[in-house]
């Protein structure tokens, strides 16, 4: 019985929402009744056509805030042992950028380590001749 009356709120939210966007839809005229009044001069009319445009996206979100709140119901919560799963695969993540930042620093210190054979070499080489 608990279900039912946890779905009895569910249903009149979605029953508010829908009526809410019928309400805000029913005013609205036809396109082309639309595009006559939008080239109206009459200051009246273009403040009509926001009102009921304003009326239906604001009916829109709230319908959408509730589907998506629906959509997330049907998630079970995650189990612990989902956590780890998450947290082992951000560590791994974690492990492999970190380990192709050691193999770079790798290949720049074995780069001047290279760099640096070749001066010593070439300072030796200069001793040598003087």
């Amino acid at each position: 019985m608990d279900i039912d009356n946890s779905e009895e709120p569910q249903q009149e939210d979605m029953i508010a929402c829908v009526v809410a966007l019928e309400t805000a839809l029913l005013p609205c005229l036809p396109a082309r009744e639309l595009q006559a009044i939008d080239r109206s001069p009459h200051p009246s009319h273009q403040i009509d056509v926001e009102r009921h445009a304003r009326d239906f996206m604001e009916a829109a979100k709230k319908l959408q805030v509730y589907f998506i709140g629906l959509q997330r119901e049907d998630q079970p919560p995650p189990t612990e042992i989902d956590k780890l799963h998450k947290e082992i695969g951000v560590m791994e993540e974690e492990i492999r950028v970190k380990s192709d930042l050691i193999e770079k620093q790798i290949r720049l210190i074995q780069g001047w380590k290279g760099e640096l054979q070749d001066q010593l070499d070439k300072h030796n080489s200069e001793l040598e001749k003087v």
